[in-house]
């Protein structure tokens, strides 16, 4: 990702699952949306990129509410502080459920399997929130 961040161009990165853009309001903040099954969805059509859910900016002076849709911003309502709660919480016990269902259904490492084999696994989404969250 490029060190300074143009105004109306969302940067994705494949390899890291982060789109970065700054603030659609112009208030200069960087708006940084992880795709995760948990967090934001990028789809591409072959021309556009649109954003799911909406992207609410609410730790910044200006809480925008915005989506982003084939290339351009909908703007959406702000919310009162009860809806911002109320949304993370809901996105925290969304995170809670879909990782508790990922931990058992995960496949268990084949017992053949070789420790050098066994250690060098590729991270899974659950591994990576939990070494965020520790």
């Amino acid at each position: 990702m490029p060190e300074v961040l143009e105004d109306g161009v969302l940067y994705i990165s494949i390899e890291y699952c982060t789109a970065l853009h700054k603030c659609a309001c112009g208030c200069g903040n960087t708006v940084v949306t992880p795709i995760t099954p948990t967090d934001w969805q990028l789809m591409f059509d072959g021309k556009t990129v649109s954003l799911s859910p909406s992207i609410g900016n609410w730790s910044f002076a200006c809480q925008s509410h915005y989506w982003i849709e084939k290339n351009n911003i909908r703007w959406s309502g702000k919310w009162d502080k009860g809806q911002i709660v109320n949304g993370r919480m809901q996105d925290k016990l969304n995170k809670e459920k879909y990782f508790k269902e990922e931990l058992v259904t995960q496949p268990l490492i084949a017992k053949t399997q070789t420790a050098d084999k066994a250690s060098s696994a590729t991270w899974t989404w659950k591994s990576i929130w939990r070494w965020l969250t520790s």
